[in-house]
């Protein structure tokens, strides 16, 4: 390298974005993913021992697949290549290869291919890996936002080990940032900038995980925030005006948190859509997690709907399913969708108000013996006792339906249930009234 290739190459360091230059290049350095980089664990023995295997990293953006990978070209001896599949080609892959043969054959050297992106590939650009992947010319990282059983050849996927980074936590964001204001070296730390508390946690929390968001967020702040006394304060207004996102009041484990989700099950009970829209908006907005809100609509869905409308637990079920596999920011639309849902449904407290009644009276009662007649006939010797004589088989009268005792002697008279008049409980009700009446007749 000559002394212009070497100023270039310092040049484009110093100018690259903080997330680049923050970038770590030691496992100590890395920040979170203790569910595969903690001590001890596989991927991390492999890494310090130089004896990794072809692996698929799978995660959101942000969360250290590309840095993963740096860390492995700074540690291992192997040669490394890294390219990116939105922009590479068969071409690339095929240089990278020949380079392969003549290592392995000329100084019995591994080269490790680094696929950034590797799901924009297509198929037939990912079958030309398999080859030299099954044996060993080249030791594959494949990194990928997007589900790889679905994205990535099968073939690859069967010599490859798989490991999935999460979003980082909101402690793990915010020990990124404090590193990055005061690294004098690669970091911010020749400003002299203040981050205070607040703006702290407000950009750890808006980050959702991703630590080269917040840390973009944070360039830009000291990079365009004049200094006083000789100072550059971070602030919240500044870290707001950086994330373009205004702090909403809501604490996900106080008051607001509460508050908020209370007014919005009662909004969907007395049946203003509006007021469901507003709430749902404000604790998605603040971040507020997304599968506890679907499970705060099935609830509403079965306590205050219940059969005046049983396709409202449908919708609602089928909702929290949903945004499992979507996530932000598509769960919007299907959140929307169940709440608007069950707020518009007919209401009935019906069920629930008969399974109180029955578990007051049961705690109360808790010894009322099964009639004979109903108990388990199935087993031997038990007709001997009397179980299961005299019971009458509903579908053998019509409309399905017998008059019997079912109730235990002490509790029959006791009336739990109550069908409302609203939606389909009414005809529920109309149904029973019918059969009942038919065969009282």
């Amino acid at each position: 390298m000559d002394l212009f290739q070497y100023m270039n190459e310092k040049n484009n360091k110093n100018e690259s974005p903080l997330a680049s230059r923050m970038r770590p290049t030691t496992l100590e350095e890395i920040v979170g993913q203790e569910h595969i980089l903690g001590k001890g664990k596989m991927l991390t023995r492999a890494i310090e021992a130089d004896q990794l295997g072809s692996v698929i990293l799978y995660g959101p953006p942000g969360t250290g697949k590309t840095t993963l990978a740096s860390v492995i070209a700074h540690t291992t001896k192997s040669a490394f290549h890294q390219i990116n599949a939105t922009a590479a080609g068969k071409k690339d892959m095929m240089e990278v290869v020949e380079k392969a043969k003549e290592n392995v054959a000329m100084f019995g050297k591994k080269t490790i291919l680094f696929i950034d992106e590797i799901h924009r590939f297509n198929k037939g650009q990912q079958d030309y890996l398999l080859p030299f992947v099954e044996e060993g010319t080249i030791v594959l990282i494949g990194a990928t936002t997007e589900n790889p059983f679905f994205e990535v050849n099968g073939a690859l996927l069967s010599r490859s080990t798989i490991y999935e980074l999460k979003p980082l936590t909101e402690e793990d964001v915010a020990k990124i940032l404090k590193r990055a204001v005061t690294d004098p070296e690669k970091g911010l730390g020749a400003y002299h900038a203040q981050l205070t508390q607040e703006a702290l946690d407000f950009l750890a929390e808006e980050s959702n995980g991703d630590a080269r968001a917040a840390l973009n967020a944070l360039e830009l702040g000291v990079l365009t925030t004049k200094a006083v006394d000789g100072k550059i304060l971070i602030d919240l207004d500044v870290a707001q005006e950086c994330i373009q996102k205004k702090r909403v009041r809501y604490d996900r484990v106080g008051d607001n948190h509460y508050d908020t989700i209370s007014a919005f099950i009662k909004s969907m009970r007395g049946s203003d859509p509006d007021a469901v829209s507003y709430y749902l908006a404000k604790m998605l907005y603040a971040g507020e997690d997304i599968k506890f809100i679907a499970r705060r609509i099935m609830i509403c869905a079965s306590e205050d709907v219940s059969n005046a409308d049983p396709m409202a637990l449908v919708v609602a079920t089928s909702a929290a399913q949903a945004v499992e596999r979507l996530g932000m920011p598509e769960a919007r639309i299907v959140l929307a969708q169940a709440a608007l849902y069950v707020a518009c449904a007919p209401k009935s407290n019906s069920s629930i108000m008969a399974i109180d009644r029955a578990l007051d009276y049961v705690k109360t009662h808790p010894q009322s013996p099964v009639p004979p007649h109903l108990q388990d006939a199935h087993y031997g010797g038990s007709k001997k006792l009397g179980h299961g004589i005299g019971y009458q088989y509903a579908h053998d009268f019509p409309h399905h339906y017998v008059k019997q005792q079912y109730l235990p002697d002490d509790v029959t008279g006791e009336t739990f249930f109550e069908l409302s008049e609203e939606g389909y409980e009414k005809e529920l009700g109309e149904h029973l009234k019918k059969i009942k009446g038919a065969e009282e007749s």
